[in-house]
C-alpha cells in the first residue's frame, strides 16, 4: 500500500508546462522535477526557456525545452508530436501561459481607452491557448484514460480588483492596474476548468485550477504595503508557496479531486 507521503510523488511521469520561463513557471518546474518527473518546458522565446532548464539544475535527460506559441494551433501540434516521441506518454498539463501583450503600457491602460488589438492578444494566450493546449494533450491522455490538468488562474477570475491598492504603484518602470481583460481571461479560464472535468471525468482525466494571490515579482514597495495590508494574512504571496499546491493537483495525492478551484491567497478571496 502507498504510503500518504508517496502518493504526493510523480516519480517516471511526464509533466508539460507552459509559461515554463516566467515567474511561476520556474517554481512550478523545479517542483516538477524535484517530485521526480520528466518535464517538458514550454514557452515563446528559446533564450529564456534555456536560462530556466539551466537554473533547474536537473540532468538534461529529463528536461525537454523548446519554444511553442500556443495560440498557433500548428505549433501546438508540433509540440505534442515532440513531446510524446520523446517521453512516450503525457501523463500532466499545466497550463500556466498568460501575457501581457507585447506593449506593457497599452497592457495597462485604462478600461474606456483599451485597444480591442491588445484584449484579443492577451485573450490569444491566456484562454485560447489554454484551450488549445488542453485540447491536444487532453487527446492523448484520452488514449490512455487517465491524466490530469492543472490550469492557473487568478484571484482576480474570481473577485473584482480592489483600485485602492494601485495608488502609488509601480511595476517595471510604470503604474499598474488590474485590466478587464485580464481579470475577463482569468474568469474564462476557471469556466473551462470546470467545463473539463465533468466532461472527462468518466475518462479517468481530472482538470482543476490554482488560482494564486498576488505574488511578490518586482512590485515597488508601496503596493506590496498596500496588498499586505488588504490581505488577511498580512502580506505577499512567495512564488515558491504555490508550488506544494501544484504538486497536490498533479499528483496522485488528488486522486477524488476533479473541477476544484483551489486558491493560494493568504485568504484574499474570504473577504
Amino acid at each position: 500500500m502507498t504510503g500518504a507521503l508517496d502518493s504526493f510523488r510523480l516519480d517516471g511521469k511526464t509533466v508539460v508546462l507552459t509559461g515554463a520561463s516566467g515567474v511561476l513557471g520556474r517554481r512550478f518546474g523545479a517542483g516538477y522535477l524535484e517530485a521526480g518527473a520528466n518535464l517538458v518546458a514550454l514557452d515563446i522565446a528559446q533564450q529564456t526557456l534555456d536560462e530556466a532548464a539551466q537554473a533547474f539544475g536537473i540532468s538534461s535527460a529529463r528536461i525537454l525545452a523548446f519554444a511553442c506559441d500556443i495560440t498557433d494551433p500548428a505549433d501546438v501540434d508540433r509540440a505534442i508530436a515532440r513531446a510524446t516521441d520523446h517521453f512516450g506518454v503525457l501523463d500532466v498539463l499545466h497550463n500556466n501561459a498568460a501575457s501581457k501583450s507585447r506593449d506593457l503600457r497599452a497592457f495597462f491602460a485604462p478600461f474606456e481607452d483599451y485597444s480591442l488589438e491588445t484584449w484579443r492578444e492577451v485573450m490569444a494566450v491566456n484562454i485560447d491557448g489554454m484551450f488549445l493546449m488542453a485540447q491536444r494533450v487532453g487527446r492523448e491522455m484520452l488514449k490512455r484514460r487517465q491524466g490530469a490538468v492543472i490550469q492557473t488562474a487568478s484571484i482576480y477570475g474570481l473577485v473584482g480588483p480592489d483600485d485602492a491598492i494601485y495608488e502609488g504603484s509601480d511595476y517595471l518602470g510604470g503604474p499598474i492596474n488590474t485590466p478587464a481583460v485580464y481579470a475577463a481571461s482569468k474568469a474564462a479560464v476557471i469556466g473551462l476548468t470546470r467545463y473539463l472535468a465533468t466532461h472527462w471525468a468518466k475518462h479517468g482525466i481530472r482538470v482543476n485550477c490554482l488560482v494564486p494571490g498576488g505574488v511578490e515579482s518586482g512590485q515597488n514597495l508601496e503596493f506590496s504595503r498596500r496588498y499586505s495590508a488588504r490581505a488577511p494574512m498580512g502580506r505577499m504571496a512567495r512564488d515558491e508557496e504555490m508550488v506544494p499546491a501544484a504538486l497536490y493537483l498533479a499528483s496522485d495525492a488528488s486522486s477524488y479531486v476533479t473541477g476544484q478551484v483551489l486558491a493560494v491567497d493568504g485568504g484574499w478571496t474570504a473577504w
